[in-house]
């Protein structure tokens, strides 16, 4: 397809296509002569995917860049580009190492981790950074006066590994690495939302179940 074409399937405009293929955002397509390209299925998946980044995850442009960095690096393995992609998506700030509630929420993170059989905590607060932002989230917590030990944790955990499980399976569908790490990074941006709604639905009608309008 011409690039009108993709402008047309997308829905996004040509000012807007041709600034993420300045931007790197959106591989150029294959010249056919010295001023037309076409593109093919891929750049409208891609084109999607940074649309819902940028638009709809409010991810700056560099670090969009940066994700999709990881999606397109097949010297990395598949395992390793799910989570650098994931890794690059904004987060918040590492937790202060010097502050005692940052310390008790590690201990009790790294016991839930080490109970679950997950891997070792040493290594992932080296590499991690949504590690560090768990810690960071969990010592807020225990600032405020709700600290949450691996126990409080450990059915909520359990759940969320099977919902990793689900969430694989559907990447597993999809034929290309590529295509799988897109989706993986889609999701985060889509999905964890959608996910976050469903509880609070579960909450409303559970709350209801249990003690009446």
């Amino acid at each position: 397809m011409r690039l009108a074409d993709l402008s047309e399937h997308s829905g996004v405009s040509l000012a807007t296509i041709k600034y993420y293929l300045r931007e790197g955002l959106l591989p150029p397509g294959r010249l056919v002569n010295a001023t037309q390209a076409e593109y093919d299925e891929s750049h409208l998946r891609r084109l999607r995917l940074v649309r819902a980044m940028v638009q709809v995850g409010r991810i700056p442009v560099a670090t969009v860049r940066e994700v999709l960095v990881q999606v397109d690096d097949d010297s990395l393995s598949r395992s390793i580009r799910l989570g650098a992609a994931l890794w690059a998506m904004p987060h918040h700030a590492d937790p202060d190492p010097d502050d005692p509630t940052v310390t008790a929420a590690r201990a009790e993170l790294d016991r839930l981790l080490a109970e679950l059989g997950w891997r070792d905590a040493a290594e992932l607060g080296e590499i991690s950074p949504i590690y560090r932002e768990l810690v960071a989230l969990l010592a807020s917590l225990h600032r405020l006066g709700y600290p949450q030990t691996a126990e409080d944790l450990a059915p909520y955990a359990e759940q969320m590994a099977r919902t990793a499980d689900l969430d694989l399976d559907r990447i597993e569908r999809l034929d290309s690495v590529v295509e799988q790490v897109e989706l993986a990074v889609a999701g985060a941006v889509l999905f964890e939302p959608v996910l976050l709604g469903l509880r609070r639905l579960a909450q409303e009608q559970q709350t209801i179940e249990r003690f009446g309008l």
